[in-house]
């Protein structure tokens, strides 16, 4: 298990009667979360081997240092889903290793098109992941506030991301890309759900 940098992000303060609500995260409710968490914990999976494929690629050392410090600050995120994970009574997805395999090529296929292209893949990729984690922000069962303050936390990270990419000369990518891109990730996404 990867050993977080920050801890887990504090839920506010508990009155009595959300802690009664907490308590009746009925086992329908801590299935969903922990579905979704579990995709969460897949993408953060994905997201450390984009970043180190395409380091591994990178034509500079400032965009190297870019991506392997970004990587680095994911591992708190996946620290906290695994953590998250357990607590509800749940495993990761069975297919990680495909996830991080996959990625990896894919994040070194991107960086050899040059470090403002790779740039932009970060962009485009980490505002595909505030999209989702949007949408699980919504999905998550009200009296899961846990997982709640580590998904907003994280959207946080992943938004200040892309920025760092973008002001570093991250470039637009082609709408095809971008399309292809999301393609890929509903795919990782429906089936980490799951499996």
């Amino acid at each position: 298990m990867p050993v977080p940098v920050h801890p887990s992000p504090p839920e506010e303060p508990l009155s009595q009667e959300t802690r009664d609500r907490r308590a009746a995260l009925f086992d329908a409710q801590r299935r969903t979360s922990a579905a979704l968490m579990r995709v969460n914990h897949a993408g953060e999976i994905a997201a450390q081997a984009l970043y180190h494929g395409q380091a591994m690629v990178a034509r500079t050392a400032a965009t190297r240092d870019l991506l392997l410090k970004a990587a680095s600050e994911e591992t708190d995120h996946l620290a906290w889903c695994e953590t998250r994970l357990k607590e509800l009574d749940s495993r990761p997805s069975l297919l990680n290793p495909l996830w991080y395999a996959g990625s990896f090529a894919i994040g070194a296929v991107a960086a050899l098109l040059g470090d403002r292209a790779s740039l932009g893949f970060v962009v485009e990729t980490e505002r595909q992941v505030e999209g989702h984690l949007d949408e699980h922000l919504v999905r998550l069962p009200p009296e899961d506030l846990r997982s709640k303050a580590i998904l907003e936390t994280m959207r946080n990270d992943e938004i200040a991301h892309g920025l760092t990419a973008k002001n570093a000369g991250g470039a637009e990518l082609p709408a095809p890309v971008r399309m292809l891109m999301r393609g890929t990730a509903q795919v990782m996404t429906s089936t980490a759900y799951w499996i």
